[in-house]
């Protein structure tokens, strides 16, 4: 068992310059005792950043360190100039198969800003788009469907605090409460009634998360995750 239900995380990341390609690379592993060592890494990743003309792209790739037969590559691009980014997300393995792909335009209008993000999914030929609206302490954010619509109104009530009710046309509901510990660190709290209670408490380096299930007023367990980033 994972030291009475926790299950700690380890990441180390380090970086690196090829010509004009920024390198950064890592690994995540579990910080428990063990005899099994190779069973401990759970991720190796890596990072690749250049500018081709006006666009900056990065690529990225995530491997299952116990099962080296696949990659999950994300890749993005933006133009500064143009306020447009592109995201892609694919698998490569025996082939190369786009999964995701989705494009943002950004408009800003006197102290106003508005994106509009259409997405695709092509494994399940699903589309949506996001709409965000910023102005001041306030946002709003409207992700539709043709099966599906939310709308997400955020405040910043204070330097400390934010709150996020979403709602969805499903009639789910749910709140998130950020709170800002100290130069860096914060606590998140969504509350999901009916469903789950999540916290993420951030503190420098150090990420902890605990999800709790709850049914109606009762919270029926609790599960914690710890990870610390450490950079070379």
């Amino acid at each position: 068992d994972d030291l009475g239900g926790l299950d700690p995380t380890l990441s180390w990341s380090a970086d690196a310059k090829s010509g004009d390609i920024d390198l950064t690379y890592g690994i995540e592993a579990a910080a428990r005792p063990t005899a099994d060592i190779a069973s401990l890494p759970r991720k190796i990743w890596g990072t690749a950043s250049t500018r081709v003309g006006d666009w900056g792209v990065t690529a990225r790739a995530d491997l299952d360190a116990q099962d080296l037969s696949s990659a999950d590559i994300e890749i993005d691009a933006a133009n500064d100039d143009a306020d447009l980014s592109v995201h892609l997300e694919a698998n490569a393995g025996d082939s190369f198969s786009v999964n995701k792909i989705e494009a943002t335009k950004g408009i800003d209008n006197d102290d106003s800003r508005i994106t509009v993000t259409p997405r695709y999914d092509l494994n399940t030929e699903e589309a949506d788009v996001v709409v965000a609206y910023s102005s001041g302490d306030t946002e709003v954010e409207v992700t539709a469907s043709k099966d599906a619509q939310s709308v997400t109104i955020s405040q910043q009530i204070d330097d400390e605090n934010k709150i996020s009710p979403t709602l969805a046309s499903s009639g789910d509901i749910s709140v998130e409460w950020e709170r800002k510990v100290g130069d860096d660190g914060s606590i998140t709290t969504t509350v999901k009634p009916n469903d789950s209670i999540d916290v993420e408490w951030k503190d420098a380096d150090w990420t902890a998360n605990i999800n709790m299930p709850i049914d109606g007023t009762d919270i029926t367990g609790a599960n914690v995750g710890i990870k610390r980033e450490v950079n070379f």
